[in-house]
């Protein structure tokens, strides 16, 4: 689904519709679920990432749950009841989901590793993507500058892969390359053993387009399984010309740069790494990173799926498909498990954001 990590710094909470009231914020304990969520494991990831935080009443009860380290579940749930309210954002939205992928790669093309991963061109300029669509004005978009000096969109995915590239960093399998341009990062193993972080570098400005719902109307999936795993194993099915056709449905492209494997998790847009199961993308236009968040997601329409999603979750990535102030993307950590599950993640969306009880 989305991604790319790392397109919005963390910055002040951006201006919404209302602020928080106080007739309209409830108590933790009315929240569907709260007493049977991991209280201590969700103040960890808390504490973890809080810093990135820059409201003050935030940030405050941030330093305390520093100070006192880490507690036990039952010690957990009372900080959390002691330290906010839940204000419940209106409307219903989508519960999506990502993760970071593990994929093989070569360092030569062959038959089934054909698609370059290419770093960010030399000609891609970043500018406000107001410059050619004013509903988007504030948001990042990319541009190749013309001759006399005029910005112009940069080419889409299918303009990019009729171009050989100039430079390679790897080379993938056409489909895996896909998914991880819509997860955002992931980990290559090469032929010799050695394992590299695929990082977001930049993307060609064009909006994220899913290909699942195309895919479905064309028959080429059922309904109720057009999940992540679904459809990449259809595009493996059909390497060449008919899986090529349904990925450039996505205009967007992204970009990568490569990194010695460490070990830890990617690292968001709000530059921590992300706690898996504890980290949302979110819209940055109706989201600060940082923001407490209460998720209840249930009513899934994909085969296999879990029930419910709910849980205590930090905003601290963006993604290209997440728009609006009821729309999150959970991440679920890396591999094959971690990506099996997300790909069955589409559920109804009730938003709770968990407001400190200092503020205003």
């Amino acid at each position: 689904m989305h991604r790319p990590p790392g397109v919005a710094p963390a910055g002040p909470r951006p201006t919404v519709e209302t602020e928080a009231r106080p007739e309209r914020l409830l108590p933790l304990t009315a929240l569907k679920g709260w007493e049977k969520e991991r209280h201590g494991q969700a103040l960890a990831a808390f504490r973890d990432t809080c810093g990135v935080a820059k409201d003050p009443a935030l940030a405050q009860v941030c330093r305390s749950a520093r100070a006192i380290g880490p507690l036990d579940d039952e010690t957990a749930e009372r900080f959390f009841e002691a330290n906010f309210r839940a204000e419940r954002i209106a409307g219903e939205g989508v519960l999506t989901a990502y993760f970071a992928p593990e994929y093989p790669a070569r360092r030569a093309p062959d038959d089934k590793f054909s698609a370059a991963l290419r770093p960010k061109p030399a000609d891609l300029k970043v500018v406000d993507a107001g410059v050619f669509d004013s509903a988007q004005a504030g948001r990042p978009g990319a541009a190749v500058i013309a001759d006399d000096g005029t910005p112009l969109p940069y080419p889409d995915r299918a303009a990019i892969e009729a171009l050989a590239p100039d430079k390679v960093l790897a080379w993938m399998r056409p489909e895996d390359l896909f998914f991880l341009q819509i997860q955002g990062s992931g980990v290559l193993t090469f032929e010799d053993g050695r394992r590299m972080k695929a990082l977001y570098a930049a993307n060609n400005g064009r909006p994220f387009v899913g290909v699942a719902n195309a895919m479905r109307d064309r028959g080429l999936l059922a309904r109720e399984n057009t999940s992540g795993e679904a459809i990449r194993a259809w595009l493996a099915d059909h390497r060449g010309p008919d899986a090529d056709a349904i990925m450039r449905l996505n205009p967007r492209y992204a970009f990568f740069n490569l990194a010695p494997d460490d070990g830890r998790q990617p690292v968001g847009a709000a530059n921590v790494p992300l706690p898996p199961g504890r980290a949302i993308a979110v819209d940055p236009g109706f989201h600060a990173m940082g923001d407490l968040v209460w998720l209840d997601a249930e009513a899934p329409i994909l085969a296999g799926a879990f029930p419910t999603y709910r849980r205590l979750v930090l905003a601290l990535d963006t993604g290209g498909a997440i728009k609006g102030d009821v729309r999150a993307d959970l991440y679920l950590g890396l591999g094959p498990a971690a990506g099996a599950e997300a790909g069955r993640v589409r559920h109804t969306l009730t938003l709770y954001r968990l407001v400190p009880k200092a503020a205003p």
